[in-house]
């Protein structure tokens, strides 16, 4: 019988094995090899080569295919020496992989030669339980919920669109989440505004989101903004969060945070709703069109009837603002194609979906300007067709 040795010298003969020196000139280059740390969880939390995936060795075969579906794609694995690296080499050629390499010496290698690694944030007993339908998405995995924990989101009203999304976003674990309103909570609000309940009647709102959020994940921190958005205090906000949901309910309010958000260079995910019609877009600053792309000006006064004035199917917010909530997450985790230069309108009466090509305009008074030029102006109150 063959000792081990002698198994790992025919296996090693039978793979691709790569230095460290040729892992690392490739891994910065434009067509980037998949790094692939197949390590325990306890070597793995002393440091990983970055932009490695972790796929545990007793897992690799069964999630392989959801990471990597092309069995044509180059992968390296590695491994703490390169050891466990060369067996699952060999193991992935059998599922039909073409081109995997196993990096010779492992991750001990790569620290003993002096390059750079980073450490993933190390999530509790009780976040692993918590978080772990996500972490089984190769796509996100612990380092992609550790994104989401450090990830700052602003919501713009906690009302008919900002209560679904800012719900999904608390739950996912978004660690911070503003929440702008100057609004109390009212007895019609209910019908729709799923953070509130009836024995919240005449608290703010952001206190009321604030409580709600909280009670369903104490990982969250909830900072509410009890005030409406101005040209004096938009900058200052926006300032201490990395993207917006807009669940505003008046043009000016829209208007202004494009400005703004554009002169700090912050991801808009805009929504609006009407009667059973819903539209959602992503505003990315420098790649797309952004709100006065669509609508350089606000409508004369009077010209839009707002939600009390022609109604709003309740469960409508509810499922424009999830899409929103999604659309925040992809990009957090950068996952997936944002609706950047898209619209996407639904018909709850004919749950219909379409979506409208979105062109930036090269002469826009506000996205074609450099960020410092731009000036943020408080418009007059227009009515809203928002949440």
């Amino acid at each position: 019988m063959a000792s081990f040795n002698e198994i790992l010298s025919q296996v090693k003969s039978s793979i691709r094995e790569v230095s460290v020196e040729e892992t690392r000139a490739r891994a910065g280059g434009e067509e980037a090899p998949l790094l692939v740390d197949i390590r325990e969880r306890d070597e793995y939390e002393q440091g990983f080569i970055p932009r490695a995936h972790w796929i545990p060795r007793g897992f690799l075969e069964i999630k392989i295919e959801d990471l990597v579906p092309e069995r044509e794609r180059e992968i390296i694995l590695y491994c703490a020496g390169g050891t466990r690296s060369a067996l699952a080499a060999r193991s992935l050629g059998e599922l039909g992989y073409t081109n995997v390499s196993s990096m010779a010496g492992g991750f001990r290698s790569w620290k003993n030669a002096g390059y750079n690694f980073d450490r993933p944030r190390t999530l509790s007993p009780e976040q692993l339980k918590r978080y772990s339908r996500h972490i089984m998405l190769p796509e996100v995995g612990e380092i992609g919920q550790g994104k989401l924990l450090d990830a700052r989101v602003l919501c713009l009203g906690a009302g008919g669109l900002g209560s679904p999304s800012a719900l999904y976003l608390a739950a996912a674990g978004v660690g911070t989440i503003g929440i702008v309103d100057d609004d109390l909570v009212d007895e019609s609000n209910l019908q729709r505004q799923v953070l509130h309940n009836m024995e919240r009647l005449g608290m703010p709102k952001v206190e009321s989101a604030r409580r709600t959020l909280q009670s369903l994940n104490p990982d969250v921190k909830v900072v509410a903004h009890q005030e409406r958005l101005t040209s004096e205090n938009i900058l200052e906000i926006l300032a201490g969060y990395d993207l917006v949901v807009d669940g505003a309910d008046n043009f000016p309010t829209r208007y202004l945070l494009n400005d703004a958000a554009l002169k700090l260079r912050k991801p808009v995910i805009h929504a609006s709703i009407f009667r059973f019609e819903g539209q959602l877009t992503t505003f990315l600053p420098d790649q797309g069109p952004c709100y006065r792309c669509l609508y350089p000006d606000p409508p004369p006064p009077g010209m839009a009837p707002s939600c009390q004035e022609a109604g709003v199917l309740g469960v409508l917010p509810g499922i424009v603002g999830t899409l929103q909530a999604n659309e925040a997450l992809k990009l957090i985790l950068d996952a997936g194609q944002t609706l950047s230069g898209r619209l996407l309108v639904f018909d709850a009466l004919g749950t219909k979906f379409r979506t409208l090509k979105l062109r930036k305009d090269p002469e826009c008074r506000v996205c074609s300007k450099h960020p410092d030029e731009i000036e943020l102006i408080d418009y007059e109150e227009f009515c809203s067709i928002g949440g």
